[in-house]
């Protein structure tokens, strides 16, 4: 019996390690999969697994390449100013939870992989019985649930130290599931209205946040003068800034200029980011222009594979999960919408994070945050982009400056109380400094009570979301397009028996 398990324990390991890890693979594979399902011919099987896996690749290079871009920064103001802080980051993140959880709590690291797969079971079981639980969308990003599943290990064993290991990882299993295929299916709704019926939903790290800014964005609708970015034409000079890629290599010179200018050249060529004897002016230029590049690389990957995936995730709905759609990473979201509310998403969500960091050293707080790049760009610049689609201008300055204030905030309260912050880092993104510190904060001092709380919780919300919209819920996932015919006729019918009634 051992070996046989042993076996499967090693299958599991090698799917795990290369695809279900990889989102470049698991998406190639869901597509082939999808494909031969749709019973395609085998050449165009093959060749959109083959474009789907470059697409998202192509996506790969362009998000390192952002955070590469912002290296010289986030290590200068640590080093430069001799902060001794922690880093929000999905990666910093884990690597404090594998450094710290056998000194802590007596475990191993390796846990974290089963409550992976127990995770993404309930996830696909829960899909699959969508007529009870109302739930749509099936979490793909695998990257972000290895760093999700490090950190909810530690939240859940720091609640409950002295649990069982099948226990905690079943349970845990069970609340991240139902996390992941919440939160994805909040998205659901607001990203068919973004994208136009592109039919994917947002498997990361803020689809909690990215709901609530969204929602609270159709109150800024209501103004007439508050225009979207892409409505807005500017006049003169300020033209050049309607072109995406003017507006962003502008901004960005301005914003790493003043910061590169504050750390000098001297430390930037001790620290072996400017090569000895190069123009520090250049430098500065080239650092900011190549932001501007990377952004164009991101947004070329998200258009070649978004294509391939939701067609073929077709024949998977058909067969196995009727109605689902695949949740995919928040990048996916920057080639829809204005391209400009990528860029002030990212300023304004920067200036909210340092003014929260400066309020934090001036009140002496026991965990300073040094603001890690994926949780500064990729949750504020998305928060834009779904704030300026259903709200404007207005609000896509708003709520991403807001989510900077929230998610250093948080963190430093969650990352400081569990423990995490010792061991340097916590994973900084907004559902994780707002959602899960009030999951840790029930389950702590409510006990198992609170585990049911949690679960009741989740479970609760697609039900109220199915309740809000009961005739076009399943629909807008399934067929946008009838979706938005129906609607058009719906509001054309309130708006007739609104003209008789006043007649």
């Amino acid at each position: 019996m051992e070996a046989i398990l042993d076996i499967l324990m090693g299958i599991w390991d090698y799917f795990a390690q290369n695809i279900l890890t990889q989102p470049a693979f698991l998406i190639g594979f869901i597509v082939l999969i999808g494909y031969l399902l749709l019973k395609k011919p085998l050449y165009e099987c093959i060749s959109g697994f083959l474009k789907a896996t470059v697409g998202y690749l192509i996506l790969t290079v362009g998000s390192t390449g952002l955070v590469t871009s912002f290296r010289p920064i986030l290590v200068g103001l640590k080093e430069r100013f001799h902060l001794s802080a922690m880093v929000t980051d999905p990666y910093f993140g884990q690597n404090a939870v594998t450094a710290g959880i056998e000194k802590t709590f007596g475990r191993t690291f390796g846990d974290t992989m089963l409550l992976l797969l127990i995770a993404f079971i309930f996830n696909i079981l829960l899909v699959r019985f969508k007529k009870y639980t109302k739930l749509r969308a099936v979490f793909t990003t695998g990257n972000v649930q290895v760093q999700q599943a490090a950190t909810a290990f530690w939240l859940l064993l720091f609640c409950f130290p002295d649990m069982g290991r099948l226990h905690i990882l079943f349970i845990m299993g069970l609340i991240l599931g139902l996390y992941w295929a919440v939160g994805s299916n909040l998205t659901v709704g607001i990203t068919q209205d973004l994208t136009e019926g592109a039919s994917f939903a947002i498997a990361h790290q803020q689809m909690f946040g990215i709901y609530l800014f969204a929602r609270w964005s159709e109150r800024f609708k209501k103004k007439k003068s508050n225009k979207r970015l892409e409505d807005i034409e500017l006049p003169g000079f300020l033209s050049m800034f309607n072109d995406n890629m003017v507006a962003t290599s502008i901004l960005m010179l301005l914003f790493f200029g003043i910061i590169l200018i504050v750390l000098g050249p001297d430390y930037l060529v001790q620290a072996k980011f400017m090569a000895e004897g190069q123009s520090f002016v250049f430098y500065i230029l080239e650092t900011s222009l190549m932001f501007a590049v990377y952004l164009a690389i991101l947004q070329l990957g998200v258009r070649t594979f978004v294509a391939e995936l939701t067609e073929s995730f077709q024949g998977i709905s058909n067969t196995w999960l009727p109605g689902a759609v695949p949740g995919i990473d928040i990048a996916a979201t920057f080639a829809f919408g204005s391209p400009n509310a990528v860029t002030i998403g990212f300023l304004m969500g920067a200036l909210g994070q340092f003014l929260m960091i400066i309020l934090l050293i001036v009140l002496q707080s026991p965990t300073i945050v040094v603001a890690g790049f994926i949780p500064l760009f990729f949750d504020n610049a998305a928060i834009a982009v779904y704030a300026n689609n259903r709200g404007g201008i207005k609000a896509a300055v708003l709520f991403p400056f807001i989510s900077g204030i929230i998610q250093v905030l948080g963190s430093a309260f969650i990352a400081t109380w569990v423990g995490l912050a010792q061991y340097g880092g916590y994973i900084g993104m907004f559902d994780w400094a707002t959602v899960w510190p009030f999951f840790t904060i029930l389950m702590k001092y409510a006990g198992y009570v609170g585990i049911a709380l949690v679960v009741l919780i989740l479970v609760l919300i697609p039900q109220l979301q199915y309740r809000a919209d009961p005739e076009g819920y399943f629909l807008k996932a399934e067929d946008y397009d009838k979706w938005l015919e129906k609607k058009k006729k719906k509001l054309l019918k309130l708006r007739q028996t609104h003209i008789n009634g006043g007649i």
